[in-house]
């Protein structure tokens, strides 16, 4: 992939994290377990908390991307190894964090796609606030992983050849 390719990837992420990260964390800032006991759901305390808790998560893992990506992409040169490097750690904590957040307090629901339908299901019912800014964040978290699928395979392999190569040297 040449070095505009990777650069484009890393400007498209920037912004949706920049994004995703200001709107889990203006939620996050407005959110209590009681303020959440008040709207529709199922009322599980409990769960809630591990909402919260997963959200917080999550947005730590965004942020903490945000600031690799901007850091890569304010060099003087663009160093593609690092920006490659970049991204498939965002693939593989934030994506998949989202999708399957520790805990598995949601899960994907892998026929969505199909059906049209969100993909993002509970074991119990969140709050309708709740729901609606994980219902966003799904579009920003699917447009990024379909970009970054990419570093799921090719960069995985390149590692593990230069791995193998070391070891055979």
């Amino acid at each position: 992939m040449s070095n505009q390719m990777v650069r484009a990837q890393m400007e498209e992420v920037k912004e949706i994290l920049k994004k995703s990260v200001a709107d889990t964390n203006d939620y996050l800032n407005q959110q209590s377990i009681g303020a959440m006991l008040l709207e529709e759901g199922s009322k599980e305390q409990e769960y809630y908390k591990l909402l919260l808790k997963a959200l917080r998560r999550l947005e730590v893992f965004c942020d903490e991307a945000y600031d690799a990506v901007q850091i890569i992409l304010q060099s003087e040169t663009f160093r593609k190894p690092a920006a490659e490097r970049t991204l498939y750690g965002i693939y593989h904590q934030c994506i998949m964090e989202f999708f399957s957040p520790k805990g598995d307090i949601w899960y994907e629901d892998s026929r969505a796609a199909y059906t049209g339908k969100d993909a993002i299901k509970y074991h119990h019912e969140p709050p309708q606030s709740f729901r609606k800014l994980i219902v966003e964040l799904e579009k920003a978290f699917q447009q990024m992983r379909e970009e970054l699928a990419y570093y799921e395979t090719d960069y995985h392999t390149k590692m593990v050849m230069k791995e193998d190569q070391r070891s055979s040297s």
